[in-house]
């Protein structure tokens, strides 16, 4: 991350945040804003029938990490997650087996991250997308 610095932002008093931040305070030269990502293929198919939550959650992970890659960076520089799923009793069900899918991903790096239930998505079958920020030198 050379010329990129993030410092965790955590006032006094605040309880400090499990598997997240609640701020990233990021200074850099580039920005990579990457548009919601589900687990369709990469090919364009749509999200598989039946796939399960948690490999949605891993797959749109998985391609958030790979194009902060390809602009040159690393899991490390994202500053911020926007997840928006389908159903919260699902995403509650899958508990633990989120976990997997997220350190394969980015590892134990937590940006800022926002979860939001919505009503539904474009590709029929997604019930994770993900949008992401992230800074660069």
């Amino acid at each position: 991350m050379s010329d990129i610095a993030l410092q965790h932002i955590l006032p006094d008093g605040w309880a400090r945040a499990k598997g997240y931040s609640h701020c990233v305070l990021a200074s850099g030269t580039r920005l990579v804003s990457i548009a919601g990502q589900v687990a369709s293929g990469t090919d364009g198919t749509p999200v598989p029938v039946g796939m399960s939550f948690a490999r949605q959650w891993a797959t749109a992970l998985g391609k958030v990490a790979t194009l902060v890659k390809q602009a040159g960076g690393a899991a490390e520089n994202i500053t911020a997650l926007r997840i928006y799923i389908t159903d919260m009793a699902a995403y509650k069900a899958a508990g633990a087996d989120l976990g997997p899918g997220y350190a394969a991903a980015l590892g134990r790096h937590f940006p800022a991250i926002t979860l939001v239930e919505v009503k539904s998505l474009v590709d029929a079958n997604a019930m994770v997308e993900i949008e992401a920020e992230a800074l660069l030198a």
